[in-house]
């Protein structure tokens, strides 16, 4: 430890343990920490774009998940460092407040941060250059604003909204059946979307999955699925018109909570016990028959005597429904959920147009279909896939096209993908640097720079030459003042964006370009790490 001495002589201590710890300053702490994050952002550059390759991740229990989602992907990463960390955090803000762009964001910050490298070996006072990032993303925001373009949609006309959603799809693994995965997104959103309002709840948009079958028997359903069956083989498999009530409370004879002890010494007891148990549940069973229930979905569970009687009733009935699903069934059928049974009236009954039984394949596995609801804004989409993984795969997909439908509905300005955006934002930056003088422009002109990163990569990632394709499509761009071009990645022969499809919203670039630069000025500002001792 370090010791130093007052003026009176009394020694004091400055930092304890001093040779224990590890401590990085100036220049050495900000290579450690960009190279860092250089490392993450290299991993995610290689999944960007519809060519992008995907990772497979090994948990330590074993599971094996593979993606290309950056977000998924830091998520599951086994992230050690304090500045790679930073990125995990990057990549998931972007997920929470967006949904898509997980992977971009990263590149992005990932390109600052190597430019900044070289302008603090040149001398520039990293403050500089974290002020001039800051200048040069409020220039490229403003271009945004500026490329934008407002489309225009309603229910009837939802084009434009499954053109975006393609774009997103496109650069996962379901890219081969992206038109109908992103019609089926955009029609979940609109159905639970309040237009007037512009507000999504994607809550009451349940995904729900199952292996088997194959990708495109994805379907989209009006109501509700359950991973339940009927409690008895021989209830009716399909009930229309369906009054349905929900229960919290146990569909049984009460406990009761008292310590006791009844003693059963003859078999005349045992009988009247049980007579008494099933006379009650009878008039459980005759108070939902009373109300008007043609069908029972429980919480809890009820034994095979209840389960027999409610057959012999006639009162189908459903048991172990988790808490979520009753939620959701409650919100589609307008029904009241019921915690005491005494509560129980026709005005909290929910109605079903059909409810149905269906059985998948040879496995015997059968769900619960509840469609035709009273109130349709409860919305489920039914995923199908060869294994496991896909249909995770498929849920995160699925994931990111409905937030793009959400962020339309809020915001319908778009600007056009392909890295189009990046690089005419790259040529607006550049040309207003000369407007600043000082250091700062050597940064906004490093910024400019790092935007063509993200075009760079989807080229690469396509096998395209990467300069080549970036300085064509850049002189493009110049020449024509038109910035819609961008990569070409399907080979499709045109550099339009327009032509092929290929939008991004606004919000969730300007969100990109915004998060990527506060992280990398965050980091700038670190000159000293000081770590622990490893033992």
């Amino acid at each position: 430890m370090a010791l130093a001495f007052d003026e009176f002589g009394r020694p004091y201590i400055i930092i304890k343990e001093q040779e224990h710890k590890s401590r990085l300053r100036g220049l050495d702490a900000h290579k450690a920490n960009i190279s860092a994050a250089k490392a993450v952002a290299r991993i995610l550059r290689t999944s960007l774009g519809p060519k992008g390759m995907d990772k497979m991740l090994q948990s330590p229990d074993g599971d094996v998940t593979i993606t290309n989602d950056g977000a998924t992907i830091l998520e599951q990463m086994d992230v050690d460092n304090h500045i790679a960390k930073l990125m995990v955090e990057l990549s998931r803000s972007q997920d929470y407040e967006i949904g898509d762009g997980t992977t971009g964001v990263v590149v992005m910050a990932g390109a600052l941060l190597e430019q900044a490298e070289k302008l603090l070996e040149r001398g520039i006072h990293p403050i500089r250059v974290a002020e001039g990032y800051e200048m040069a993303s409020r220039l490229a925001v403003e271009n945004l604003e500026r490329i934008s373009q407002k489309f225009e949609f309603s229910s009837t006309n939802i084009e434009p909204l499954v053109q975006t959603c393609m774009t997103t799809l496109s650069s996962k693994i379901v890219n081969r059946c992206k038109r109908s995965l992103a019609e089926i997104a955009v029609k979940a959103v609109l159905s639970v979307a309040d237009l007037e309002r512009k507000d999504v709840n994607l809550d009451l948009i349940k995904v729900e999955g199952k292996v088997g079958g194959k990708l495109e028997d994805t379907e989209l359903i009006d109501g509700i699925i359950v991973d339940k069956d009927m409690s008895h083989p021989q209830m009716p498999k399909r009930i229309e018109n369906a009054k349905i009530a929900i229960l919290t409370c146990p569909f049984e004879p009460p406990k009761p909570k008292t310590k006791h002890k009844v003693d059963i010494d003859t078999v005349e007891k045992f009988q009247t016990l049980r007579l008494q148990e099933q006379k009650y549940f009878d008039e459980m069973v005759k108070k939902c028959k009373d109300v008007g229930a043609t069908l029972v979905i429980c919480q809890w569970g009820f034994d095979d005597e209840a389960n027999h009687l409610l057959m012999h009733r006639d009162l189908p009935a459903v048991r172990w429904v988790g808490g979520v699903e009753l939620e959701l069934i409650a919100i589609a059928t307008g029904g009241r959920i019921v915690p005491r049974f005494q509560e129980l009236t026709p005005e909290k009954l929910g109605k079903a147009g059909l409810v149905r039984e269906k059985s998948f394949g040879t496995t015997k596995d059968r769900m619960l279909y509840i469609e035709q609801c009273a109130n349709s804004r409860a919305v489920t989409v039914f995923i199908r896939g060869g294994n496991k993984m896909m249909i995770e795969e498929t849920k995160r997909s699925l994931h990111d096209a409905l937030c793009v439908a959400r962020n339309l509905i809020r915001n319908n300005s778009i600007v056009y993908g392909g890295g189009s955006a990046e690089i005419s934002c790259s040529i607006a930056v550049d040309a207003a640097a000369e407007r600043y003088p000082g250091v700062e422009q050597y940064a906004i002109r490093a910024f400019a720079d790092a935007l063509d990163s993200v075009p760079m990569a989807l080229a690469e990632n396509s096998g395209l030459q990467p300069i080549d394709t970036l300085s064509a499509v850049r002189a493009q761009q110049i020449k024509e003042d038109n910035p819609m071009y961008g990569i070409d990645c399907n080979d499709v022969g045109t550099n339009d964006m327009r032509e092929q499809n290929v939008f991004e919203t606004l919000i969730g670039k300007q969100q990109q370009l915004l998060l990527a630069t506060q992280v990398v000025k965050m980091i700038l500002k670190i000159d000293d790490v000081i770590s622990p001792s490893e033992y």
